[in-house]
């Protein structure tokens, strides 16, 4: 008799009957590269519901434009712009880099919301302005050893620090804040050194959890590179906006 494999998520572990589906065939068909149409939907759910609440919150806190000027419609479509390729490259490649390493080391992986973290979200984000969202995680089945589990759950950190390290000196020496497109990259600069940052933390279902369990000094290394990155975006974020 085969072992029984363990699902696990790479971003919280709330208990797995409460999200995951798995259609007959999907399973069978998660070979490296592969999208199920379940999976699909899922990820165009949680992308549409986090660029409308990033959407609120820009536009009431004006995190553009400062936060003493109000709420200002005007900036509706900027915040969605803002908002969405926020979301494209922070939280769909995080997410997706979870997915292809596992998918690398011979495991099925796909994602899946958590729609109480979403309604979650869309409701502090209708409501308040503050926002925290537990959209999903990417699930993957197939026994995966301890530096597997490590490696997989440093995939998504990665990316985004990744992305924030080639944003940040465009940002800064190059675009600054002259333009929009200037604008753009230093927002998209934060919100993935925030993530990334935020990911490494070692706090309970946390990818910085996993990373430790397989290898600390790659992890401390990772939060260091994080940290100085968020710590640079932000400061000069915050003095410009």
């Amino acid at each position: 008799m085969p072992k029984e494999r363990k699902v696990y998520s790479s971003f919280h572990d709330i208990p797995v009957r409460e999200y995951m589906y798995f259609p007959k065939g999907t399973i069978e068909s998660g070979r490296p590269g592969r999208f199920s149409s379940l999976e699909i939907r899922h990820l165009i759910i949680s992308m549409s519901v986090l660029t409308l609440v990033f959407t609120l919150l820009i536009t009431r806190n004006n995190l553009i434009y400062g936060l003493t000027e109000g709420f200002k419609p005007a900036i509706i479509p900027k915040g969605l712009l803002f908002s969405f390729l926020g979301i494209v490259t922070a939280f769909l490649f995080h997410e997706m880099f979870h997915k292809f390493m596992a998918q690398k080391n011979g495991l099925w992986a796909e994602y899946r919301m958590y729609p109480q973290g979403l309604i979650l979200a869309l409701f502090l984000g209708i409501f308040t302005p503050f926002i925290f969202a537990a959209p999903g995680a990417v699930m993957f089945r197939g026994g995966s050893r301890t530096y597997e589990t490590g490696l997989i759950a440093l995939a998504g950190p990665l990316a985004n620090i990744i992305i924030a390290t080639i944003t940040l000196p465009i940002y800064l020496f190059v675009l600054f804040e002259e333009s929009l497109i200037g604008e753009l990259v230093g927002f998209i600069c934060l919100i993935n050194a925030f993530l990334g940052a935020f990911n490494l933390l070692p706090f309970g279902p946390l990818d910085g959890t996993k990373i430790i369990r397989w290898n600390a000094t790659v992890w401390i290394i990772m939060l260091i590179a994080a940290v100085i990155v968020l710590t640079q975006i932000f400061t000069k974020f915050s003095l410009v906006f």
